[in-house]
């Protein structure tokens, strides 16, 4: 009897997390049926760009852990465009989100300039940046030039209509553009970095920086450049929020997904295939939770202990070979010799 509850009961969870956020058989009408897809889909847009932009950085050889601050000065810069600029349609939006995407790449930017420059360690130098940048959009929303006119809570003035996404599906769905600019940044990062002469630099940095050096690669800029890429990503991510799902700007603009987009990224093994299906599960996780909850009783907590399996399970073969120092799979034995001969 306990093992067939047990069994009900997460089956019945389970059953909830896929009915919203893939497809609920039991909807009255077919938009209430295929709305949770819609809702993964517009959830899994800032959790794929930003994880794009984290795994350029892990490629290259660099931990950069700051999606979260740069996500909220993408955020920040892109808002202002959007409810500041009375423009034109399409060039408003095309400024805000050029906009979100320079804050981004200038906030990382930082720490790729101080890593160069003075060699500071970009784990470190990226978690005061996010604290930097939570921060700083509290006191932003305070001021006269981002706090909603007669209000007093903090809270920035809608963003303009020119400055939105265009919904896809119509006005009883969420999903906006801003997937499709998910669609093309993976586009982007597969050309970026299989096809082109930077993102070879890019991961010769990441294999080995003193063989890249010693070829006359300058990794000092490459570091620069690496987090300016990685920043402007996790800007666009944030555009998607102000410009997509929320419309305004708010303390919360990031809410987790900085640090959940560390996770997809190396779900995804930094490769944007990978990446983009990643965020989609993530996605799927975050949006059907809440039905979860709703309709099993199943504590949304469990979404966030899933994720840290996944963490663990992706962390634990390289780990037990570290300690335990059992060579890599496949890797045959003169090609492990040679990796040993090109260490020593």
């Amino acid at each position: 009897d306990v093992l067939s509850a047990a069994w009900h009961s997460v089956a019945n969870a389970y059953v909830a997390l896929f009915q919203g956020s893939v497809f609920d058989s039991g909807a009255p009408t077919l938009v209430r049926a295929i709305k949770p897809i819609t809702e993964t889909m517009t959830v899994s847009v800032p959790l794929i760009l930003a994880g794009l932009g984290l795994g350029i950085g892990f490629r290259a050889g660099m931990f950069n852990i700051g999606a979260q601050g740069q996500i909220v000065l993408g955020g920040v810069v892109g808002a202002y465009v959007g409810f500041t600029f009375n423009l034109p349609i399409g060039l408003h939006l095309l400024l805000a989100a050029l906009g979100a995407a320079v804050g981004g790449g200038l906030w990382a930017g930082i720490a790729g300039f101080l890593k160069a420059r003075t060699g500071a360690n970009e784990v470190i130098v990226t978690i005061m940046l996010n604290n930097i940048a939570i921060y700083l959009v509290g006191y932003l929303l305070t001021t006269k030039a981002f706090q909603r006119p007669g209000s007093n809570n903090p809270i920035s003035p809608p963003v303009r209509s020119s400055a939105l996404y265009p919904l896809l599906l119509g006005g009883q769905f969420r999903l906006h553009a801003g997937f499709l600019v998910a669609i093309a940044a993976a586009v982007g990062v597969w050309w970026l970095m299989d096809r082109s002469t930077i993102g070879f630099r890019f991961r010769a940095v990441g294999a080995n920086s003193k063989a890249a050096r010693t070829a006359g690669i300058s990794v000092d800029m490459n570091y620069v450049w690496v987090m300016v890429v990685a920043g402007a990503l996790a800007g666009l991510a944030g555009s998607a929020q102000v410009l997509g799902t929320e419309k305004v700007l708010d303390a919360g603009v990031a809410a987790s997904f900085g640090f959940d987009a560390i996770t997809v990224a190396l779900l995804g093994r930094s490769k944007p295939l990978g990446t983009f299906l990643a965020g989609l599960l993530f996605g799927a996780l975050r949006a059907g939770g809440f039905t979860m909850q709703a309709r099993t009783g199943t504590p949304i907590d469990i979404v966030l202990v899933v994720q840290s399996l996944i963490v663990l399970f992706i962390a634990a073969p390289p780990l037990v070979r570290a300690v335990f120092r059992l060579s890599s799979p496949g890797l045959s034995r003169r090609a492990r010799r040679t990796v040993e001969e090109v260490a020593a």
